[in-house]
């Protein structure tokens, strides 16, 4: 089939979004609203592809470092974006072999790519997979990370369960709420004091990112009897996948292990609601080679097993 391949221009945002809002593995990280929020950083490089009648068929979210074209450098996953139906292995066979010619003639030479873990997938859609295979690209990075699937019993150990019920018994509550400001000074305490590191949003960002998206990032947080914020989460929710983006508990949230309480009940709230999985994010650095294993037995230990995010090198 005669697919044409061309770069991303603003005047193409709401055709972009629209396919985003039906492609089979694309989440709201791939609106432009969310992409653009930080472009000052990124050269975009971002592709569309089209069929025959003109038809986008597949988006590939993409910026540009000097002769490297990665997809994308500022999202936790990207790889092509690929229609629900009208898109088969052979199809993505095609279009790569355009988009590379593209990638080529404007002096790029490799490719970093980031598919989309199938937990975020609404129908399995690993077709760039086999791609990936065929054209010879290599694995550089691969991080772990641990996921309940909430359709099963998966859930807690005992220990974590004594842990919430303990929590309880300090008369904390966990609730949805819009004190980001507060939120946000926990975590960068915990993040500064524990890791040397900060948030990678900011809270302008962060509060920009709720207020363009307010029904895919939410804030649960836990409160002492006085009413004081000591732990939370901020979510990031899209179809099917509830994603822990941000964790921190204060030195009192801390003691009276507020944030396994924060955790249980919203394994509880969102089996409920009908999500297939949650996602605790990975517990990896320096490309996998490092784990920290402290960190993925407690998530473990809440129930979440395995599932890979994984980076390949493609020469073009």
């Amino acid at each position: 089939m005669a697919y044409t391949i061309c770069k991303y221009t603003p005047d193409c945002r709401q055709e972009w979004d629209r396919f985003v809002e039906t492609s089979k593995n694309a989440t709201f990280l791939h609106f432009r609203g969310y992409m653009d929020y930080h472009a000052d950083r990124f050269d975009d490089n971002s592709l569309i592809a089209r069929d025959p009648r003109g038809r986008i068929i597949a988006l590939l979210p993409a910026n540009r470092r000097g002769s490297v074209v990665v997809s994308h450098q500022g999202l936790t996953y990207g790889g092509w974006l690929t229609a629900y139906k009208h898109l088969d292995a052979a199809s993505m066979l095609e279009i790569h072999q355009l988009a590379s010619a593209l990638l080529k003639e404007d002096g790029a030479t490799d490719l970093i790519y980031k598919p989309v873990p199938y937990i975020y997938t609404t129908v399995p859609a690993q077709e760039d997979l086999y791609m990936l295979f065929r054209c010879g690209a290599i694995r550089i990075a691969s991080l772990i990370s641990s996921a309940i699937d909430l359709r099963t019993d998966a859930g807690p150990d005992a220990d974590r369960r004594r842990k919430s019920r303990q929590a309880l018994s300090y008369g904390i509550e966990v609730r949805e709420s819009d004190d980001y400001a507060s939120y946000w000074q926990i975590l960068s305490d915990v993040l500064a004091s524990r890791h040397n590191a900060r948030p990678v949003h900011t809270l302008a960002e962060i509060t920009l990112l709720r207020d363009r998206f307010p029904s895919n990032i939410r804030l649960f947080a836990a409160f002492s009897a006085d009413g004081e914020m000591i732990a939370g989460t901020v979510l990031y929710i899209t179809r099917g996948v509830v994603h822990t983006q941000y964790l921190a508990a204060s030195e009192e949230g801390r003691r009276t292990n507020a944030l396994t309480l924060v955790l249980s009940t919203l394994i509880d709230r969102f089996r409920r609601e009908g999500y297939r999985w949650l996602d605790f994010g990975t517990s990896c650095e320096d490309g996998g080679n490092y784990l920290n294993e402290g960190l993925i037995r407690q998530k473990e230990s809440l129930g979440g097993r395995a599932v890979v995010y994984d980076t390949y090198s493609l020469p073009l």
